[in-house]
């Protein structure tokens, strides 16, 4: 899952991306209000943090900005204003939840983790997600084939998990980079095929279905391999 961070001060800025990105999640940093937009609009994100205090625009413009330019994922947003008036704003601003400064990592953590999940199934609180005989956890971070017990690495998970959310539709090496990685990924490296095959070895190893698939000219899809194209 790709994340914006809207955060001017540098260290919670890279405190939040080291944290995420520990986790498996691709983050993104804009210091300001309007390169926040700029990011929004040229490319595609899962979820956003936002900090109200900016040093071109309030945090609630920005918020309203995007959703007027048609952003429908969920925003986080992180304030040291803590009144219930504050928080009424910050909603009626487009915001999904709020933040107040100091928070605890963990926090924030599961905050952001409660709001994918709301945004992916609709009004259902739906925390496995489920492909053929593949199931993953994301809330206890597992994953299960035909009942047994997969171990991946936190890249591992996300890259997976990237696949179960788009299943059967083929991703191309640009969608994957910027979802499972970050906007600065180098397009000419081979680590995404290296990872595809290190996710293959543990997935699809030892099972009659082939679940990851090549599409020539294009990238990869999760897709059942018994199932007629």
């Amino acid at each position: 899952m790709r994340i914006l961070v809207i955060e001017d001060q540098a260290k919670t800025a890279q405190f939040l991306k080291r944290g995420l990105n520990e986790v498996g999640y691709s983050v993104d940093i804009a210091e300001s209000g309007s390169a926040g937009e700029s990011y929004i609009a040229s490319s595609e994100y899962d979820l956003i943090i936002l900090d109200v205090m900016l040093p071109d625009q309030n945090g609630m413009d920005t918020a309203r900005h995007i959703r007027r330019d048609g952003f429908q994922g969920p925003i986080l947003m992180l304030t040291a204003l803590a009144t219930t008036k504050d928080k009424v704003h910050g909603l009626d601003a487009g915001a999904d939840d709020y933040l107040t400064k100091p928070f605890a990592f963990d926090e924030l953590l599961a905050r952001v983790r409660a709001l994918l999940r709301r945004n992916s199934s609709g009004t259902s609180v739906n925390s496995v997600l489920k492909y053929s005989d593949l199931e993953l956890d994301l809330i206890h971070r597992r994953v299960l084939r035909e009942g047994k017990e997969i171990t991946l690495t936190a890249k591992e998970f996300s890259l997976l998990e990237y696949f179960m959310r788009n299943p059967e539709r083929p991703l191309g090496r640009v969608s994957i980079a910027e979802h499972v990685w970050d906007i600065h990924f180098d397009s000419e490296s081979n680590v995404i095929d290296v990872y595809i095959n290190l996710l293959r070895k543990k997935v699809d190893a030892g099972f009659s279905k082939k679940l990851i698939q090549t599409v020539v000219g294009v990238g990869y899809v999760l897709k059942d391999s018994h199932e007629k194209a």
